[in-house]
């Protein structure tokens, strides 16, 4: 099947080689193709040009996009998408004054979470969890990472990381499985953190490993939940099933976190709302990817990642939403793009690429998605009419995509 479109009025994000990551002044650059057309060969992107040097192309099918734009989906590196029920309860609490801190230490917050998740069938948590993957689909998101972290137990993680998997094998684009057993303390270990840490290692998992239910191992670094000690035991132990990190840090106080991520190797250090100079001259030289979450901070009401504090100093950055019941329920990947640049100060082209390429890269999908490149997979959002593509993070209330295309159908 050949689908050809035609009188693009920009086509963004092209790259004529496969880039794996952007970082610094890199950042700031955009390449596009004003007047193109895009050609798509089954699931992958096959050729694109300037209108003007359009070839005799026999198309199964052509498409005109008079005044409409073509991007790469975006690429979210950090969702929690599979939880059961909701917290909306919180969300009076915290307008009440209520900090998230506090509302934890009263068996709200993740405990809160766990208990639904555990009560809930696997069947029913999926099509919950199915639910909001495809409203993501439909706001553009053609790539996914996916944590557990609600079970907290042996058979309720397992759970979690089941209904990802299915997740995986029914819907058409790249989905990433973490396994985040270490997200908080079960009130069952209350006080014995050490006996949940070896619970999660020498219990939990061995049997993630044997059922190959997962990618990636996250640890929620922070006061009040896990240790930079922790941190490095657990990394240590997970290495050994060859599961590369992608952890939580610096959310609420920078405790050594970011230096536990570079030291193991993570792929991913997200969060980082809390940076010190020391956090940002660790990460230099490394293959780490910070994961900026701005939703989390609009919703929290905390600080948002210091993204000219990374950018200027030469290093990557990359947006993600953090979608989840408790501190971002929301998996709108257009509205932490606008978020970046009013909130976090960076440019929209900054924001593109950091919600695109370097998204990909905090998932080991830069050969995959993120760019319009010759043979990646044709995941693709079209626009509506649109003055220019800086109009995509400035109408933040507005939704202006027309359609959404994954592995070359539209969805």
């Amino acid at each position: 099947m050949k689908l050809l479109f035609t009188n693009i009025k920009e086509l963004l994000q092209v790259r004529e080689t496969s880039v794996s990551k952007l970082s610094g002044k890199e950042m700031n650059i955009l390449p596009t193709i004003k007047n193109a057309w895009l050609l798509l060969e089954d699931d992958k992107i096959f050729d694109f040009g300037k209108m003007e040097n359009l070839p005799e192309i026999s198309a199964d099918k052509t498409i005109d996009l008079t005044g409409k734009m073509i991007l790469p989906t975006w690429c979210d590196s950090h969702t929690h998408i599979v939880y059961a029920g909701n917290r909306e309860q919180e969300f009076s609490q915290r307008i009440s004054g209520l900090s998230y801190e506090e509302i934890a230490k009263n068996g709200g917050g993740i405990l809160n979470s766990a208990k639904t998740l555990q009560n809930t069938s696997e069947e029913d948590l999926y099509k919950q969890s199915a639910k909001r993957l495809e409203e993501v689909m439909q706001l553009g998101t053609g790539a996914v990472e996916i944590k557990s972290g609600y079970g907290l137990t042996k058979d309720a993680e397992l759970k979690m990381l089941r209904v990802i998997k299915k997740l995986k094998q029914n819907y058409n684009l790249p989905i990433k499985a973490t396994f985040l057993g270490a997200h908080a303390l079960p009130l069952d270990y209350k006080n014995k953190k050490e006996e949940y840490i070896n619970y999660v290692i020498d219990e939990i998992l061995p049997a993630v490993a044997e059922e190959n239910l997962a990618e990636y191992i996250d640890i929620f670094c922070e006061q009040g939940y896990f240790t930079v000690e922790d941190t490095n035991k657990l990394l240590k132990a997970a290495a050994k099933f060859n599961l590369r990190p992608k952890i939580h840090v610096n959310q609420f106080n920078a405790i050594g976190g970011v230096q536990a991520g570079v030291e193991n190797d993570a792929l991913s250090v997200d969060h980082l709302e809390e940076m010190r100079a020391e956090d940002v001259e660790s990460l230099k030289g490394s293959h780490t990817m910070p994961v900026a979450l701005p939703g989390c901070s609009l919703f929290l009401s905390i600080p948002y990642t210091p993204a000219r504090m990374i950018i200027d100093a030469g290093l990557p950055l990359a947006l993600a939403t953090d979608f989840n019941p408790g501190s971002a329920p929301s998996g709108n990947m257009n509205l932490v793009v606008s978020l970046a640049c009013v909130k976090m100060k960076m440019t929209p082209e900054e924001a593109i690429n950091a919600a695109t390429i370097n998204g990909a890269y905090a998932m080991d999908l830069s050969e995959k998605v993120g760019s319009i490149t010759k043979g990646k997979l044709a995941n693709l959002i079209i626009t509506k009419p649109i003055p220019s593509y800086t109009y995509l993070p400035y109408a933040f209330g507005s939704n202006a995509i027309e359609a959404v295309y994954l592995n070359g159908e539209k969805i």
